[in-house]
């Protein structure tokens, strides 16, 4: 497979748009519901099999029902699922998302069999033959905190693959373990609270500048409507949201790293990658879910919205 994702599987349940929690019994209409995979390998796997992204997914999975629904709609995308560990006797990880008017999402959250993945449920041999391996919320599978895993990636990226990492969670905590990682990977994206938390910077760019010391090539961090920052030993360059009407921000950061990933095998710089993640994430924000918005949508068609979205920019 052209990506490998690995890491954390959610099953979503999204309604929009949620002004409130009715009270006692009370019913509330809402416009849309959707159930999706998501998560930040699930998510990202998703997107890069309908932007005709090769694609396979490694995680852990409860033997549910809705790890059979998981296994279903992800193959159902063309993202190759016979990676995935089913866990007897847990719960597949499942979050429900009441959408806010203004894109914004509350949830409620089980993390279920993502907190057993452990390297005993991985193929090495899948890992190491990938051209990019994307880390899906190594922050939430406490499993791969294991010298047998680190070793399998030195052993990837030493071979040429590109290995990139993506965060879950908001909890100081877990966001210094994930720092264990930053060794091992060429690209780590979080968003702007993860790398504050990950390296007790005061702001994005001296949070980047630490991660950067700790191994990566480069540090692109997402900021939502302000856009990202991509760092490199060369600087820092501010990479604009594209303007776009707000549905829901699910899903958006893994759409991200999808976009990403596919720049980076169409032979982009990071900068023109991180360009495609703005691309893809634009889009997944116009709809419910971190899928919305990419039936159809090719590679093709993104790079002519960056260009025609670069229009008037200055010169970088």
């Amino acid at each position: 497979m052209a990506v490998v994702t690995l890491g954390v599987h959610i099953v979503d349940v999204l309604a929009r748009p949620v002004e409130s929690i009715p009270a006692g019994q009370d019913t509330h209409l809402v416009e849309q519901i959707r159930i999706t995979a998501a998560g930040a390998a699930a998510g990202t796997a998703v997107a890069l099999a309908k932007l005709g992204v090769p694609v396979a997914s490694m995680g852990a999975v409860g033997d549910d029902e809705l790890g059979d629904f998981l296994f279903m709609i992800m193959a159902r995308h063309g993202v190759d699922v016979s990676g995935l560990a089913r866990k007897p006797g847990e719960q597949t990880a499942a979050s429900i998302l009441p959408i806010r008017p203004d894109g914004g999402r509350p949830s409620f959250h089980s993390p279920g069999a993502n907190l057993g993945l452990s390297p005993a449920d991985l193929d090495p041999a899948r890992i190491t033959a990938a051209k990019v391996l994307h880390l899906g919320g190594m922050d939430a599978t406490f499993g791969l905190y294991d010298e047998e895993f680190f070793a399998v990636l030195r052993k990837a990226r030493a071979g040429g693959t590109v290995i990139t990492m993506d965060l879950l969670s908001q909890m100081p905590d877990l966001m210094q373990g994930a720092r264990a990682f930053l060794p091992y990977v060429d690209y780590v994206l979080p968003n702007e609270e993860q790398a504050l938390m990950m390296s007790g910077a005061a702001d994005a760019e001296a949070a980047a500048e630490a991660l950067l010391a700790e191994g990566p090539k480069a540090v692109i961090i997402t900021q939502g409507a302000a856009g990202s920052l991509v760092v490199t030993p060369g600087g820092t360059t501010r990479v604009p949201a594209l303007d776009v009407p707000v549905v829901d921000t699910t899903g958006c950061g893994d759409a991200y790293c999808a976009g990403f990933a596919a720049g980076l095998l169409a032979g982009h710089d990071p900068l023109r990658a991180a360009r495609t993640g703005t691309a893809v994430a634009a889009r997944v924000a116009q709809g419910l879910g971190s899928d919305a918005c990419l039936d159809g949508v090719s590679l093709r068609d993104l790079d002519a919205a960056i260009d025609d979205h670069r229009k008037g920019e200055p010169d970088e």
